[in-house]
């Protein structure tokens, strides 16, 4: 699979990942967690590595941790988390309690969630750093009307490692300030909503793939919407979520190359605006 480096290391990541909310949201059961255990041991052998959740995904981040620690992938993942409330007190709680869950002693990236009291957790997440405690800190939002907030805080702000936000064919604002931004800024960028919350499949899912597609060697709408946005050059990695092996190696799929010029890219737009 094709990686690209976080710019303030240098440390490579592959430019697919895996988001949990929803998916892994499953507390105990025996039967969901087995075939997400299918899930996380098929995602590490193809080359998967960044694993994102959060303490709002329900149980997620304990299924995420206890699944992980039975296959011994730990040391295979990069482990992404958020920390999603207000102050100082019950931010170190919230993200103590995650790692707990996740059991990790160092998280590789801490993400103020929507920025939710930015301030103070950066704050905080500076301290951590500084003490092992979080390799990486971030910040996240899902929508494009907070961009612009996005946007100038990682002007503002060297500490920040990554920016996780909204990018897909169909919600392509993050082109217009946050991807410029972050390139500039040296700043790597993991996208959510890569299929627009699933909306994007269901609405191509009778749609024959455009014949384009041979040209990147997609056989899937997944893979072809997962190659528009990682070919962004600002685009560290891609976070599409499922609790499906089939699924989950289509998306991977994506991961190697042709990859789309910006021509091809628009051309993707285009067939998707059109369907």
């Amino acid at each position: 699979m094709l990686t690209r480096p976080v710019p303030s290391t240098g440390e490579l990541l592959p430019v697919l990942g895996l988001g949990t909310w929803q998916t892994f949201d499953i507390g105990a059961n025996r039967d969901a967690r087995e075939n997400l255990a299918d899930v996380l041991s098929t995602f590490a052998s193809l080359g998967g590595k960044l694993v994102d959740s959060s303490p709002m995904y329900g149980s997620a981040e304990e299924v995420v941790g206890d699944l992980a620690a039975a296959a011994g992938l730990r040391e295979k993942l990069f482990v992404a988390t958020k920390v999603w409330t207000t102050g100082r007190t019950k931010g170190i709680a919230e993200m103590e309690s995650s790692m707990r869950k996740l059991r990790v002693e160092t998280v590789d990236l801490m993400q103020v969630h929507n920025l939710v009291d930015v301030a103070t957790h950066l704050r905080t997440l500076a301290e951590w750093k500084a003490a092992g405690r979080v390799r990486y800190v971030g910040i996240t939002h899902y929508t494009a009307s907070a961009h612009e907030k996005v946007a100038k805080l990682l002007q503002s702000h060297a500490s920040i490692d990554f920016v996780q936000i909204n990018y897909s064919a169909a919600e392509r604002e993050a082109e217009k300030r946050v991807l410029p931004v972050a390139r500039d800024r040296g700043v790597a960028v993991i996208v959510n909503r890569p299929f627009a919350e699933g909306g994007l499949l269901k609405r191509l899912a009778r749609v024959p793939l455009p014949g384009f597609a041979r040209e990147l060697a997609c056989t899937s709408w997944a893979q072809l919407l997962l190659k528009f946005i990682i070919a962004h050059p600002a685009v560290t990695c891609a976070i599409p979520a499922t609790s499906d092996v089939d699924h989950l190696r289509d998306n991977l799929g994506a991961g190697d190359g042709p990859f789309p010029d910006e021509e091809m890219r628009n051309r993707i737009v285009e067939a998707v605006l059109g369907a």
